[in-house]
């Protein structure tokens, strides 16, 4: 038991949502690592939504509903930590969901299936059962692509680092949206945009700007993307890192 007194109670809560993924079979041996990376970004940022994520969180919601196919494409850890938020955000930008794992085994990829199906979603991609289509030029599992998802996407939201899928993807001409906590990552330097925030804390909130961005003209959408620079943006972000003595 955490008490809520803790002055770490959140970020405790999420290591424990890890572990018990860990127990379950589906997260890989090397995700605790990545997690606590993402967790040492985030206690540098004050664990706060800072106002450079929150502007690219706009337009990468911006940028989903303008899209033809958006997709959202998860892992173990994103499903660890978020599976139902990223379920609402899909239904309310209408992404689809696709399971894209580094280290893909197929009892890995059953457990996930399961989990998305048992929080509500049934038509969850990258499946054992989909139609699989290999990107080139990644030599890895991250390869595997659903024929009707990530392969033919026009945009793709990445949440936690990922940098082989987009390089390539971005190299294929698709839009690339990632969350990583990390600014310096190859992921968020080769996205479209850029989100340095923790997905527990972004992906809710990207939920409450599709409500809002819908009720906009599609011109104040696509000023909103094409106005935005994720270079600057990203050098915003590094620049609400505060080294604390």
């Amino acid at each position: 038991m955490i008490p809520k007194s803790h002055p770490r109670y959140e970020s405790l809560l999420l290591r424990e949502k890890m572990v018990t993924a860990a127990k379950k079979g589906y997260l890989a041996d090397s995700a605790m690592i990545a997690h606590g990376r993402g967790e040492a970004f985030d206690y540098l940022i004050g664990e706060r939504t800072t106002y450079p994520a929150k502007r690219a969180m706009y337009v990468a919601v911006a940028a989903l509903l303008l899209s033809d196919n958006p997709v959202i494409s998860v892992n173990g850890n994103a499903t660890a930590l978020a599976c139902d938020e990223i379920i609402e955000l899909a239904e309310s930008v209408g992404a689809k969901i696709e399971i894209n794992l580094f280290y893909r085994t197929d009892d890995r990829v059953k457990i996930i299936t399961q989990l998305y199906k048992d929080h509500g979603y049934k038509n969850i991609l990258g499946t054992l059962d989909d139609d699989i289509e290999y990107l080139s030029d990644i030599q890895n599992s991250r390869a595997t692509a659903s024929k009707t998802g990530i392969y033919s996407a026009d945009t793709i939201l990445i949440p936690l680092e990922d940098g082989d899928r987009a390089e390539i993807l971005k190299k294929s001409g698709k839009n690339i949206i990632t969350i990583d906590l990390n600014p310096l990552s190859r992921t968020s330097k080769m996205s479209d945009v850029s989100i340095m925030d923790n997905i527990v804390r972004a992906i809710p909130f990207m939920t409450k700007i599709a409500k809002d961005l819908k009720t906009q003209d599609k011109a104040v959408l696509v000023e909103m993307v094409h106005e935005f620079d994720n270079e600057e943006n990203l050098k915003e972000s590094l620049q609400q890192i505060r080294l604390k003595e």
